[in-house]
């Protein structure tokens, strides 16, 4: 197996997760979407629906509200489905059948392309409000934030992964790994989101995995933001360089790095990050 099929969670798992925080927060009666595969959008998850109508369809680039958005990386609405006019009805069936009739649809636009979309629905022609249309926007921005942090990483780990290490360029593989998760952890600390935030460091925890193996059972238990601290600090920043690439301040820094090195019974900057790689807390 991979590095990158090994840390890359399913995309549909965010999806979900999205669409459930939508239907929660908007208290909209039906909320749905899927992932875009090739020129089809197919639809896999579902809130508040009633029949398995939608369950599987694949929709088309251009066609129906949802190919309409996919292709044009632009959020769409419509008050009455089947009557519309601004939309194709290749899939009146299955919508009808659904009782669906007000409709926002929004597309997750990752680098000009569409890699999913969301919708919100109501069973009655009244519109469905700005609040709950900016949610569903809320959301496709989460979703599309977190794909495109996923993707990069699989980027970089497939250009590690097309030359295989050997006793010579091993160091530098495990140098741009450890790289790569400090940056992570400093992506994940800049995160306004919650749950992105805390799916950023379940990266980080199984790409440290991925190299070192679990932590001992004996590991001490530092903080995410101990960890960010050391993970910085492995890489040889100074407590200013890592509160700039926390987005922390200097005093922040020191104080989370000296409450580390205390965990770790470690007496120097350099000595609490070996002990930490060799709890297994650290790649």
């Amino acid at each position: 197996m991979t590095h990158t099929a090994l840390l890359r969670p399913r995309d549909a798992d965010a999806l979900r997760a999205e669409i459930r925080w939508v239907a929660g927060t908007a208290g909209v009666p039906v909320t749905f979407g899927g992932e875009v595969h090739g020129d089809a959008l197919v639809l896999s998850e579902f809130v508040g629906t009633l029949t398995n109508g939608l369950r599987g369809l694949s929709v088309l680039r251009t066609s129906g509200l949802g190919g309409r958005v996919m292709e044009s990386g632009r959020p769409a609405s419509v008050t009455d489905y089947v009557n519309t006019s601004t939309i194709t009805h290749h899939y009146d069936g299955p919508v009808s059948g659904e009782g669906l009739r007000s409709i926002v649809a929004v597309p997750v636009v990752v680098d000009r392309r569409s890699r999913a979309v969301l919708y919100a629905a109501t069973r009655s022609a009244s519109p469905l409000g700005d609040r709950t249309a900016d949610l569903v926007v809320q959301a496709g921005r989460r979703l599309a934030a977190e794909i495109t942090i996923r993707d990069e990483v699989d980027r970089r780990l497939r250009l590690l992964e097309t030359t295989a290490p050997t006793s010579d360029t091993a160091p530098a593989v495990a140098e741009e790994l450890r790289d790569i998760h400090a940056e992570l952890r400093g992506v994940a600390r800049s995160a306004t989101d919650e749950d992105l935030r805390a799916r950023l460091h379940n990266v980080c925890e199984r790409l440290t995995r991925v190299m070192v193996g679990d932590p001992l059972p004996d590991a001490p238990r530092l903080s995410r933001r101990e960890l960010d601290v050391l993970a910085q600090i492995a890489l040889g920043c100074s407590n200013q360089e890592a509160a700039q690439r926390l987005s922390l301040g200097p005093e922040t820094v020191k104080s989370y790095l000296r409450n580390a090195m205390t965990k770790l019974d470690a007496h120097s900057r350099h000595e609490a990050v070996v002990t930490a790689r060799r709890h297994g807390l650290l790649p």
